[in-house]
């Protein structure tokens, strides 16, 4: 079934294209929550006369998305967390997380669900993460696990293999 999409849909596109989706998804999911219309022949005219101004708004969106890029591409943070022995946490450090320590650091406003992790983070150390603003509009954030004062011989040697790493990564 072919569809007129009215906002961001991840995966599928963005407001004004038209998709091809699954009957069921389109009546079920789309429609009632107003993601999407279908691409009648009436509603294909109205987004022809309506294009301009998504232009607009979608000009405004990737300015917007370019702008936080800028501020947080390449930047660390620091993100504490209790470990245990051997340096392992206990847990692992979460999206929102890694989002407010690049609010309180940064001074830059991420949404939780942004924040890409492709593996759990669940040792001490720096790792690569990337925080996805708008389509392909990426950047990527070094997150620093740092140490509370759970074991201070631990700590100790873990903050000098985070320096040793980041010294590494620098070269």
């Amino acid at each position: 079934m072919k569809v007129i999409l009215l906002g961001e849909l991840r995966g599928k596109g963005g407001e004004g294209d038209i998709v091809e989706v699954a009957q069921g998804y389109a009546e079920n999911f789309l429609f009632p929550n107003k993601m999407a219309q279908p691409a009648t022949p009436g509603n294909i005219k109205q987004l022809e006369q309506r294009r301009k101004n998504i232009e607009k708004r979608e000009a405004e969106r990737i300015a917007n998305a370019e702008a936080l890029k800028a501020a947080i591409d390449g930047k660390s943070v620091t993100v504490d967390a209790k470990i245990g022995e051997e340096g392992q946490l206990f847990g692992s450090v979460t999206a929102a997380q890694i989002a407010d320590a690049i609010q309180a650091q940064l001074g830059t406003e991420v949404d939780r669900k942004r924040v890409g992790r492709g593996n759990a983070i669940k040792s001490v150390g720096a790792h690569k993460v990337e925080v996805n603003f708008y389509r392909e509009i990426t950047a990527e954030v070094t997150v620093l696990v740092g140490v509370t004062e759970e074991a201070p011989e631990v700590a100790e040697e873990t903050e000098a293999e985070v320096e040793a790493e980041v010294v590494e990564d620098a070269e």
